[in-house]
């Protein structure tokens, strides 16, 4: 399990570093594109919170200029790989309240699934926002990345 987590959240790190990079060679990032991307960040940062048992520094929706992106999405990615090193037990509970102030408890290997897939499904829409811009995306797909 250690493996496969350490290798999606590779894939992970690869696919939000190609659009900070794809925007950085932007005149002007869609407006949604920005949005989503921020919230990509923020909410991977509240889950590693959640687990670490830490106070979230962001909101969900919280905008952060882009030449922050790199330093945060670095600090997700080495928190997120710090949890998964130093975890073996996978179905560990971990309590959490949601943005809206409900409680509930789920497995350390579902939320570090939920980051995952969550990442994917909103870095899926900034791609629809680039091409409905006229701007071709990155190729993001994983198994473009493990060629």
């Amino acid at each position: 399990m250690k493996a496969l987590f350490h290798q999606v959240f590779d894939y992970n790190y690869h696919s939000n570093k190609q659009l900070i990079s794809t925007f950085a060679d932007l005149e002007v990032v869609p407006e949604k594109s920005v949005e989503l991307f921020n919230h990509i960040l923020n909410a991977h940062h509240i889950w590693n919170a959640r687990i670490l048992e830490q106070h979230s520094e962001f909101g969900v929706w919280q905008e952060h200029e882009p030449r922050a992106w790199e330093e945060i999405h670095y600090d997700n990615q080495r928190n997120s790989f710090e949890i998964i090193t130093n975890t073996d037990f996978w179905e560990q509970r971990i309590k959490y309240e949601d943005s809206e102030g409900s409680h509930f408890t789920r497995s350390l290997q579902d939320i570090l699934f939920h980051i995952i897939n969550h990442s994917t499904h909103h870095r899926g829409q900034i791609l629809m926002d680039l091409r409905a811009n006229g701007i071709e995306p990155p190729e993001q797909d994983y198994i473009y990345y493990k060629r």
